[in-house]
């Protein structure tokens, strides 16, 4: 099933970033790239959103330097960029994929593309690698630990079930009884042209 093959991924990617956990550290894809496999697309889709992840730990410390919280959050909005742009690469492999499908008559089109339940796939696996880590902190109390461990089951459940949604929705693309129709984002902040403050107006 995809899923299982996105899942490993992810938890792949984790375990590679809190290695050196740090992040700055240097970026490789293990997965080829020249002709933009599934599997080099995922790798790179859960880098993004894991190195975001502590941008995001990092930003919220009280004691952050200004002028350094500012270039964090410049990093910050790049990361959204990368992401989004991430998510369109993966439905493009999917529509290519699935091309030559011709939806039946009464076929149906989902709340969202395959690639944006792949993105909220890849922060719940964050979340279940984090939640897991609070389970077995030494320096926490029971009660603590208590919290996390029934955050963490839910956290678990979630992730079966969004898997299956997943490989449900792609399976009935291939079968004809849903389609793909994908709209680019239109995120207005980051354009020149778009941006009343990036054009220069008052």
């Amino acid at each position: 099933m995809f899923s299982d093959k996105a899942n490993t991924i992810f938890k792949e990617v984790i375990e590679k970033y809190h290695i050196i956990d740090r992040v700055d550290q240097e970026f490789s894809n293990p997965y080829d790239s020249i002709s933009q496999t599934i599997e080099h697309l995922l790798y790179r889709k859960c880098w993004i959103d894991t190195v975001q992840w502590h941008y995001e730990d990092i930003i919220r410390d009280p004691d952050i330097d200004p002028v350094a919280a500012l270039k964090l959050k410049r990093q910050i909005d790049a990361s959204n960029q990368d992401r989004t742009d991430m998510v369109e690469y993966i439905d493009s492999y999917f529509l290519k994929k699935y091309k030559d499908v011709t939806p039946k008559a009464d076929a149906t089109i989902n709340t969202e593309s395959p690639a944006w339940g792949v993105d909220r796939l890849s922060i719940l696996a964050l979340k279940v690698y984090h939640m897991h880590q609070e389970t077995i902190r030494k320096d926490a109390s029971d009660d603590h630990i208590a919290t996390c461990t029934k955050k963490l089951d839910v956290l678990l459940e979630q992730q079966v079930d969004l898997s299956t949604a997943i490989d449900t929705l792609l399976q009935d693309i291939q079968n004809g009884d849903k389609y793909m129709k994908v709209y680019k984002q239109m995120k207005m902040y980051n354009d020149d042209e778009l941006n009343p403050v990036l054009r220069g107006e008052k």
